[in-house]
């Protein structure tokens, strides 16, 4: 008998859900630190240059080839391949990696999850204090917390794609949105925020060069959970008659403004707290930032709204945090149970009380590796340092890998399935065959898209393993 796999109830449910996958800890915290640290304006230009020109291509194979098949990134790479064995092992790396993603997202998620109930009872004081983030990690206090996300998160996996993912994504996308939006009103009426709005908003070209371009690519494609099967697997959720062109540019528009509004609240807030801040001194880290740097920030507001005032935005931020990585950490678990339920005709329960465990022990185990294990905390030597079990984790998939998948989806389009891919999104436009559009589309996944997505990996691997930056070689060297 075959399995239901769903499917969701209108294209603004796929757009809210394909959009909570995408917009998470990569837009709230990530964008803002990378813009902070390479050029503010000039960042957010060559960012925006990126999703344009190679992100949305990508991502639009991605949701293609999820629709065309109505199977999971293993089935769909090895239909459109004629069930190669090669394609099929791509298909794999795009299951085993957002397994990977949702073990670190978890880790982090339960953080999250902790600063939130911690300022929401009157504990800012202590949250803005520099032994706080540490002692909470190395704690084994924080283990409660996982059985309270675990029964959340896969409470709403359960659901299925109708009653659990999309209506989790109708409720917390637009919560997110306004409370992100109220919260920049607030950030903005600061002293010297002004400072901050305008080293985000106006470009100082000096300061581009090869890291800045490195940066903004890494960051476009974390930022839209491409490389990750999340877009084929909802694309396999998607109706036939509905337009993939102009969903996927609301997704991408969704995306890319979240990220901007985050820029134009963190670093007019960075600015506020100190306006001789140079962005050169700020961590690289968004572990740093966010349960390090800003929970003093959101104290030092103090002076100006009074201790409950500092303690409400704070409270709002995290709030919004966690909404956030809750859409995507549903996201990216829905990838390997949609593998399970298609390849192994596993019922959704069956598949999601695998997962639930599955990723549960890998996940007490990543934070074992902030101190409570030796052995997990110093687990590996490279990149000219010693990492922990979390950090191997965190580097190799969700930056190493997610070019390499996404490489591999533009090739099967571009190769196996050129015909077909453009018919696909023919279907539901059918002014979209032979637009200006669809040209670009054929000629940008056939010649330079693959080849940026290529040296990407390259440098990921050359940068996070050997702590070599191909780009500012390059770039050095002209």
């Amino acid at each position: 008998m075959a399995i239901d796999r769903g499917q969701f109830s209108s294209r603004l449910g796929f757009v809210l859900a394909a959009a909570g996958s995408a917009v998470g800890l990569g837009n709230l915290v990530a964008f803002p630190v990378m813009a902070s640290k390479n050029g503010g304006a000039v960042f957010l230009l060559v960012y925006l240059l990126f999703v344009a020109l190679i992100c949305f291509p990508v991502l639009l194979a991605e949701i293609a080839i999820g629709r065309h098949t109505r199977r999971n990134p293993v089935g769909a790479f090895t239909a459109l391949s004629g069930g190669s064995q090669g394609w099929q092992l791509a298909g794999m790396l795009a299951i085993l990696t957002p397994f990977m993603i949702a073990v670190f997202y978890t880790v982090v998620t339960i953080w999250i999850l902790i600063f939130l109930f911690r300022t929401v009872t009157g504990g800012l004081d202590m949250l803005a204090t520099a032994s706080a983030f540490p002692e909470m990690t190395g704690s084994p206090g924080i283990f409660p917390w996982f059985i309270l996300l675990q029964v959340v998160v896969f409470g709403v996996l359960l659901g299925g794609v109708k009653g659990g993912i999309e209506r989790l994504a109708r409720v917390l996308m637009p919560t997110l949105a306004v409370m992100l939006i109220g919260l920049i009103a607030f950030v903005l009426t600061l002293d010297d925020a002004g400072l901050g709005v305008s080293y985000y908003l106006i470009p100082d070209f000096s300061r581009f060069n090869g890291g800045v371009i490195n940066a903004a690519l890494n960051q476009a494609f974390f930022s839209l959970s491409l490389g990750m099967g999340i877009m084929i697997t909802y694309g396999s959720y998607f109706n036939k008659n509905d337009h993939i062109v102009g969903s996927g540019k609301m997704v991408a528009i969704a995306d890319t403004s979240v990220a901007f509004m985050a820029g134009l609240l963190i670093l007019p807030a960075i600015f506020a707290f100190n306006p001789e801040t140079n962005p050169d001194d700020l961590s690289t880290s968004s572990v740093g930032l966010i349960f390090t740097y800003l929970p003093q920030i959101f104290l030092s507001m103090q002076d100006g709204v009074g201790y409950f005032g500092a303690s409400l935005a704070a409270a709002v931020f995290f709030a919004l945090v966690f909404f956030a990585a809750l859409t995507s950490l549903v996201s990216i678990l829905e990838i390997p149970i949609s593998y399970m339920i298609d390849e192994w005709n596993f019922s959704r329960k069956k598949a999601v009380l695998v997962q639930a465990v599955a990723v549960t022990v890998c996940a007490l185990l990543a934070s074992l590796s902030f101190g409570m294990s030796p052995g997990l905390t110093s687990f590996i030597d490279y990149g000219g340092g010693t990492k922990s079990l979390f950090d191997l984790i965190a580097d190799t998939f969700s930056e190493v890998i997610l070019p390499l998948v996404g490489l591999f989806a533009c090739m099967l389009c571009a190769t196996r399935w050129k015909e077909g891919f453009v018919d696909e999104l023919t279907d539901g436009d059918a002014t979209f065959k032979g637009s200006v559009l669809q040209r670009y589309l054929s000629f940008s996944l056939r010649t330079f898209v693959p080849v940026v997505l290529l040296f990407v990996f390259i440098n990921s691997v050359a940068a996070k393993y050997f702590a070599v930056d191909l780009v500012s070689l390059i770039t050095g060297a002209l």
